[in-house]
């Protein structure tokens, strides 16, 4: 088996993807273990409650958040980490290109020009740039060398750089002028991408602020709104019943059920506006998720204060 096998044989092997699946698999585990444990409280074989007050609706309802966050939260900031990753590769691989480049323009081949450039830091993208010279050292071609660099990083922009790098030393053209060139073109997307998420970060901050008002608003309506409920259900109450409403007759209940539909709404908004947010931020749904995590934390600790 040649060299070039053997890294494919290992970069099957160690697929970053595997690890995505575990995360997926013991979130999945969570939701199910927590989701068990509010269907429980729903048919009341158990009362694991949060506060003494809770009925086995409240109860099913705040087990069912927990489960929720078990799932989206692993998931989520597993995304995120991914994210944080790629982008520090994705930010020093100009660094790398313009080195190749300039090591080129002293006539240099590409496959040498790369072992020189491997000597200097370049932050995360470092140990996969000494694993491509090391490759190269071996008896790897270069294109090759790079094709496998590509499949271990696994990330948009190192693919497209890679794809045209490769077309160029394939057709025999100049590739010290198309990496200075590709070099220049990836460090002003960099920028650009930058710019945009600086301009979306005003959008989740507002997404972040109207979720609080939106507790806020809440609060004020328990606190205020549905103690008057009450109160005038006593007053009614008290003058002997001539004038009943079919709603008064049962009042306290009516009123938890006003919460428990505000406790819905609330998940429903937090798990919404995080998506929301997530896509604004890059685009993808699941990047999202952490911001769905927090959401929901801060909705169910407002509502068990409430």
């Amino acid at each position: 088996m040649t060299n070039v096998e053997l890294e494919k044989a290992r970069l099957r092997r160690t697929e970053k993807g595997d690890r995505r699946k575990s995360v997926i698999g013991v979130a999945s585990a969570l939701f199910v273990l927590f989701g068990f444990v509010a269907f429980l409280n729903l048919i009341d074989s158990v009362n694991l409650a949060f506060r003494a007050t809770q009925g086995n609706v409240e109860r099913f309802l705040y087990w069912l958040v927990v489960a929720t966050l078990g799932f989206i939260g692993p998931y989520g900031f597993y995304v995120a980490k991914l994210q944080r990753e790629v982008k520090q590769i994705e930010r020093r691989l100009p660094d790398f290109l313009r080195d190749v480049a300039e090591a080129g323009r002293f006539g240099m081949t590409l496959a040498e020009a790369i072992v020189v450039s491997s000597g200097g830091r370049y932050g995360k993208l470092t140990p996969e740039i000494k694993k491509m010279a090391a490759q190269i050292t071996w008896g790897v071609p270069a294109t090759e060398a790079l094709r496998l660099f590509a499949d271990r990083v696994k990330t948009p922009m190192v693919g497209r750089v890679v794809a045209i790098i490769v077309k160029s030393s394939d057709a025999g053209g100049d590739v010290a002028d198309v990496l200075t060139m590709v070099s220049h073109d990836t460090k002003e997307n960099q920028l650009t991408e930058d710019e945009r998420r600086i301009a979306m970060s005003t959008y989740i901050a507002v997404i972040y602020i109207s979720f609080m008002v939106f507790l806020v608003t809440i609060w004020i309506l328990d606190v205020t709104f549905l103690p008057k409920m009450l109160e005038a259900s006593g007053a009614l109450a008290s003058t002997g019943g001539a004038v009943q409403s079919p709603l008064a007759k049962d009042l306290p209940g009516v009123v938890n059920q006003i919460r428990i539909a505000f406790f819905i709404a609330t998940v429903v908004h937090g798990l919404g506006d995080g998506i929301l947010a997530g896509v604004l931020d890059t685009g993808k749904i699941p990047n999202g998720l952490r911001h769905s995590f927090i959401m929901l934390v801060i909705a169910l600790f407002a509502f068990l204060f409430i």
